[in-house]
């Protein structure tokens, strides 16, 4: 009876994780979907702590550790995802990603060491073996990586090359697989517990080294790729304890990280590998940050850009990482409001790689209460930028850097941008002329047609809404 309960759950929970992704798909459902997933994980568990029982008949127990760890896993995760500030999200889905990653290793650790305890070689379950090892290896690689992205997005760790850096990352995935067979098929004797950390210790430091040298225009895909080793990390769980539900989720995870990453490549031009290799928008980017070399630039005052929008028939919105930073997401939604009240039509232009993760920007303006209708991604807006009247930029920079198309050189070459500089008008809020994440100078900012407007981006906002409904 147990076991049939138990099916049917872990068949209602899959169901769930497939129906809240498909829901995820569009802003208007995405809440729901997350709920929906929420509650088919919330019954996977339970179902497990109540109605599993082992081969012999056994029930879980262990119940006071259980609940324990759940109690304080929902006080911590709660607290944390009430109080993280929008420009710390990124941080937190790579601390969260990694702790995936950390589980998922623990459990090949666990695994292991039980099937060696009962007696079992590994050479006599090569299947088990190699799924236990796999695991271990990409929820270290995803641990190790998920921690050295959450402390170089906080600020705690800069990009650093060793020397070879390539030849040594390499060296060290070679040197994990050759161990992987050699433990698997017996061809590497030994200790199998100490060779089972040596494996450990070694997929932990190409974890580090393999985000270390990524520059920070390259985070979002990093994240996106770290996310997918985790979900497969956690279908080998599921396989290896013939879980479905678990299985399920982690097949679901690491495929939809793998095309979201994809995707993300794709936005940008350039492979997966050239992501990994390239490493731009480090401290050793290409450009300069001296605004000599790039040419004289004007300002433009509140006043004049209030004038110049309320006289607009349409003005499109760039929301960048400078927005999050400053809050200024509701600001940016009332001044949205106000133009609208005065027959001006507003719409958000949406770069895949906007911010620091994928859809920072649209959670961002979601949160505000944005209209789902107005956020265009770059493929739908691109067109519209040429009968624009004003194109406002908050805090975004390589995103709509013309070098992407114009230089050759550039790091950014290539890369499919937002047609801002199309528009009749384009104003470019920065709080100085420094280059932006990936370290390279911006063009636009010394056109003919830009105009820059210094400042916080909430300060500016907040004077911008003020002058334009004196005048409205």
């Amino acid at each position: 009876m147990n076991s049939g309960l138990l099916t049917l759950s872990y068949l209602i929970g899959s169901v769930s994780f497939i129906i809240g992704l498909k829901m995820l798909a569009h802003p208007d459902t995405a809440r729901r979907g997350n709920l929906y997933a929420a509650i088919g994980m919330t019954l996977a568990i339970f179902a497990t702590i109540f109605l599993y029982t082992d081969k012999n008949g056994m029930a879980l127990g262990n119940y006071i550790w259980i609940f324990a760890g759940l109690i304080i896993g929902t006080v911590v995760g709660t607290i944390a995802a009430k109080k993280v500030q929008m420009t710390a999200m990124p941080q937190m889905v790579s601390l969260f990603n990694g702790m995936g990653g950390a589980c998922a290793a623990i459990i090949s650790v666990v695994e292991l060491k039980h099937m060696l305890h009962t007696g079992v070689n590994i050479t006599d379950e090569p299947v088990m073996a190699t799924t236990i090892l796999l695991g271990l290896v990409i929820g270290t690689v995803s641990f190790t990586g998920s921690m050295i992205a959450f402390g170089k997005l906080n600020g705690n760790i800069n990009d650093k090359v060793i020397p070879m850096q390539q030849v040594v990352n390499i060296g060290l995935l070679v040197l994990i697989l050759v161990m992987l067979v050699g433990m698997v098929t017996g061809f590497i004797g030994g200790d199998a517990i100490t060779m089972m950390y040596i494996l450990l210790t070694i997929s932990a430091l190409y974890g580090i080294l393999f985000v270390m040298p990524i520059g920070g225009a390259d985070m979002p895909v990093v994240i996106s790729l770290l996310n997918s080793f985790t979900g497969v990390a956690a279908a080998f769980g599921g396989f290896l304890y013939d879980n479905s539900v678990m299985l399920t989720g982690g097949i679901l995870v690491g495929s939809a990280g793998t095309v979201l990453t994809v995707l993300m490549c794709n936005a940008m031009n350039r492979s997966l590998m050239n992501v990994i290799v390239g490493a731009f928008g480090g401290n050793k980017a290409g450009g300069s940050s001296n605004t000599e070399s790039g040419g004289t630039y004007k300002e433009i005052s509140v006043s004049d850009l209030a004038v110049l929008m309320m006289y607009s028939k349409k003005v499109i919105i760039v929301p960048g990482y400078g927005l999050a930073v400053a809050q200024a997401q509701h600001t940016c939604h009332e001044l949205e409001k106000v133009l609208d009240q005065n027959g001006v039509e507003v719409k958000y232009a949406i770069h895949p790689v906007a911010g620091r993760m994928p859809g920072h920007m649209n959670v961002l303006l979601a949160e505000a209460d944005v209209s789902y209708d107005k956020l265009m991604d770059m493929d739908e807006i691109n067109p519209e930028f040429s009968h624009t009247d004003v194109v406002l930029v908050l805090g975004a920079n390589d995103v709509v850097n013309p070098a992407a198309k114009t230089d050759p050189s550039s790091p950014i070459y290539g890369m499919p941008i937002l047609d801002v500089e199309d528009a009749k008008h384009v104003v470019v809020n920065k709080r100085s002329m420094k280059p932006g994440y990936a370290g390279i100078e911006n063009q636009l900012f010394f056109q003919p047609k830009t105009s820059m407007l210094f400042g916080d981006a909430k300060d500016a906002l907040n004077k911008l809404v003020a002058e334009l409904k004196s005048i409205a």
